[in-house]
């Protein structure tokens, strides 16, 4: 459990411009004030992030929320009655006090109300929205853990708020309603499920020039360092990792996952990281399903074996 101390010195460190990284039930974040363009630049610095790919900003209220944009539908309202706290951002036409920078240059936000205590209470006593992406280099698998982020980003952040393994384990579902309906990323929450709370059919998103409208819309993405492969049924020569979560076969490494959508996501981004640090030739993964709720799964994997 964190201690009321930690979140004190947390609050203060972000105050002062500083970098934290926070739990959220998706991944962890790399929290900074969401107002301060300076200390967002170091965002983008310590992660070595494109200018290109816009930060999601987290809040702890509605209030805080509709005091960033400058328009919030019905549509929102809804959704944020469903879902918040919760894994899904709403990107919405965002208010001057929100920088350029957060947003890539877009006239748009993504928000969202992470469900986690600890990054609501930080929000919080930080009397401010936090800019917090993934608390990892830019394109490398996000991290679930503590541990995790200090692999990654070392001391070249203020503090580490250590709230546990992640619950949910992959980023949070992006839905726009700045325009048409769009589904920008997917996540753990059912199209239909969403179709059904606003009450219209969702546009899907296409391949965007310049600044993307959301996070994780890279074709190379939550990757590991060591080669990885979906595979269906064989391995390629040499030694290797292999993740499975219905057909065991034989490698130097093997991870089994959840068998539900909900159990394996929790696991993927620590399987894929401990395959990753076995230092082995390639890392397996064996095809998922092609039902709706593994969507955003897939979305993930597919990204993580893409090649540059």
């Amino acid at each position: 459990m964190i201690r009321q101390q930690e979140l004190d010195r947390a609050a203060a460190i972000i105050r002062s411009g500083g970098l934290v990284a926070i739990p959220t039930e998706t991944v962890y974040g790399l929290g900074a004030d969401a107002l301060n363009a300076q200390a967002v630049a170091r965002i983008y610095a310590v992660k070595g992030r494109p200018s290109t790919s816009p930060l999601i900003v987290h809040v702890c209220s509605v209030e805080m929320a509709r005091s960033l944009v400058t328009d919030w539908p019905q549509s929102a309202s809804r959704l944020a009655a469903r879902y918040w706290p919760g894994p899904l951002t709403i990107v919405l036409p965002k208010k001057p006090v929100v920088p350029d920078i957060v947003t890539a240059g877009l006239s748009t936000v993504g928000l969202r109300m992470p469900a986690h205590p600890a990054a609501l209470e930080l929000i919080r006593r930080s009397a401010t929205p936090l800019a917090a992406p993934s608390a990892n280099r830019f394109t490398g698998i996000s991290p679930t853990t503590a541990e995790h982020v200090r692999r990654s980003l070392g001391d070249q952040i203020d503090m580490i708020l250590d709230g546990g393994p992640c619950d949910v384990g992959i980023e949070s579902t992006v839905l726009s309603l700045a325009g048409p309906a769009t589904l920008l990323r997917p996540g753990m929450i059912p199209l239909e499920e969403l179709e059904s709370v606003i009450g219209q059919p969702l546009a899907k998103a296409g391949m965007a020039e310049g600044a993307h409208p959301s996070p994780g819309m890279h074709a190379r993405h939550y990757s590991p360092r060591t080669p990885l492969l979906i595979v269906d049924g064989s391995l390629p020569p040499g030694r290797g990792a292999y993740l499975w979560w219905r057909r065991e076969l034989e490698a130097e490494l093997k991870l089994r996952l959840g068998d539900t959508a909900e159990a394996y996501a929790h696991q993927l981004y620590d399987a894929l990281d401990r395959a990753d640090q076995a230092g082995l030739d390639w890392i397996a993964i064996e095809a998922v399903p092609q039902a709706m709720e593994w969507c955003g799964i897939r979305d993930r994997i597919q990204r993580a074996s893409a090649r540059d």
